[in-house]
């Protein structure tokens, strides 16, 4: 039996979703106060990320540092599920749900390449028939959250370079990509 070598790989924030799924996860797990108290720590980084000064990993370190850091692992595993099962479908494109299940519909493997954390992704890519799920690690030390990424961010170069470690030798027949950029 021959396996399926015909792969859709997609984008998440702004091509399945509607908006940023990033700061919305992270709004809703620490509330508005700690949320902008976290934008005005990451400040510096955020803006020098817009002037160049900065790279995207960086800033987004900093961002989820002064949000998320120090959290367990447990706990923000919890979240994760919760805003997966629950908020995430909220800032989903219908017409990309449709479109995904076309994909799996006609046997096709679902690849989710995306600059979020896995944190969350994992759980809804598991929940929507996604064969595997390519993004940014967030790096526990000791259970907790160190306010570091474990993997490089998944922006970019960098989501075509995972991709193809991910296929390594056994490149697709077809490949469907879907981006916003």
């Amino acid at each position: 039996m021959q396996i399926n070598r015909t792969f859709a790989a997609f984008d998440f924030d702004g091509t399945i979703t509607t908006s940023d799924s990033l700061r919305d996860f992270v709004r809703h797990k620490v509330g508005r106060a700690r949320f902008a108290m976290g934008v005005l720590l990451a400040l510096p980084s955020l803006v020098g990320m817009l002037v160049g000064i900065c790279d995207r990993a960086s800033a987004k370190a900093r961002f989820l540092a002064a949000t998320i850091g120090g959290m367990t692992q447990r706990e923000l595993e919890g979240a994760a599920q919760q805003y997966a099962a629950h908020r995430l479908q909220a800032l989903i494109r219908p017409e990309m749900a449709a479109r995904i299940q076309e994909h799996k519909r006609r046997g096709h493997r679902l690849i989710l390449v995306s600059a979020s954390p896995t944190l969350y992704l994992k759980h809804w890519a598991a929940g929507a028939g996604f064969d595997a799920v390519l993004a940014t690690e967030l790096e526990f030390r000791d259970d907790r959250f160190s306010g570091h990424l474990a993997s490089p961010n998944c922006w970019g170069p960098e989501k075509a370079r995972q991709l193809q470690q991910w296929f390594g030798s056994d490149q697709p027949h077809v490949l469907f990509a879907y981006g916003d950029s």
